[in-house]
């Protein structure tokens, strides 16, 4: 791999650019890194060493050809089990707003993103040949971006865009190894209606009834798309609302009031499993980086 493409590790956890960020590191004797989270999206791509990925309570060894999607806000880290060993891996960041630009393109380029959102899940495994597909287009983005050749910024925005959508194309056909189309239309209704009912009682039979057809359906759609029951599915999307308003400075009693939660404790034993943390220390979080944020801001 040219050496001149690999960029000096930082501990930044912020973003510089508006839309997106990309670097190839290759590091020997890192020091520990904290359980951290960042306001954007980050893909995390293994290459090579003996480390995992935290995230939340959740610890996932690592090996080659694993990509990793971080969502904002997500508490994570990676843990080197071995510092003698060669840490190789790429990091690519894209900004929320960016996320919402490419999601209003196609929701072809944001299909890992919500399919990480309402299942947990943040691990991705691609077969070596693949992998080697991918690998090839993160060079040719970062090579495009130290260059001054004509054209250079439209050949990124294509090169970032053509990345973003092959890494949402593996994943989607790993997930859908045959065609569903007959249950499209249903699966984004149930999706849409429970969006825009999380503060009223959600239960299987009620959707069975408002969609006329057998609860055994819907719950074959839920385990089929994100391996989760229905039940599963609407507290997931429940704790990220409240996740959400407790980040707006909404108070946490009146949270977990808003979103169908009828007490603190089962909120709270909720809301630690999910996100690994209790909502008070996660709260606390972000106001400390707020304040970090405004010091920097004031510095600049």
């Amino acid at each position: 791999m040219k050496k001149n493409l690999q960029t000096a590790f930082s501990t930044r956890q912020y973003m510089i650019s508006r839309d997106f960020e990309i670097y190839y590191y290759n590091d020997h004797s890192l020091s520990r890194v904290d359980i951290h989270d960042h306001d954007y999206y980050e893909f995390y791509m293994f290459l090579e060493g003996n480390v995992s990925m935290q995230t939340g309570n959740n610890v996932h060894p690592l090996k080659y050809g694993d990509i990793i999607l971080i969502p904002p806000h997500q508490m994570h880290r990676a843990i080197i089990h071995n510092h003698d060993l060669p840490y190789r891996r790429f990091v690519f960041w894209i900004s929320r707003d960016f996320f919402t630009y490419l999601h209003d393109l196609s929701p072809d380029y944001t299909y890992i993103m919500e399919y990480s959102k309402n299942s947990n899940v943040f691990v991705f495994h691609v077969e070596e040949m693949p992998f080697n597909s991918l690998q090839s287009m993160v060079l040719r983005l970062i090579e495009e971006m130290k260059t001054e050749r004509f054209g250079r910024t439209a050949h990124i925005s294509i090169c970032v865009q053509d990345l973003v959508l092959m890494m949402n194309r593996m994943i989607y056909e790993k997930n859908h190894p045959s065609s569903q189309h007959e249950e499209s239309s249903l699966y984004q209704n149930l999706l849409i209606y429970i969006e825009e009912h999380l503060d009223e009682p959600l239960t299987l039979e009620q959707l069975a009834r408002q969609f006329y057809v057998s609860k055994y359906h819907i719950s074959h759609i839920f385990k089929d798309n994100f391996g989760l029951s229905v039940h599963q599915y609407i507290i997931k999307k429940r704790l990220a609302a409240c996740r959400e308003a407790i980040m707006s400075n909404v108070s946490i009693s009146e949270v977990y009031l808003n979103y169908g939660f009828g007490d603190y404790s089962s909120f709270y034993r909720a809301f630690k499993k999910e996100y690994g943390i209790s909502p008070k220390d996660f709260q606390a979080i972000q106001l400390r980086n707020l304040e970090r944020n405004k010091g920097r801001h004031i510095l600049q």
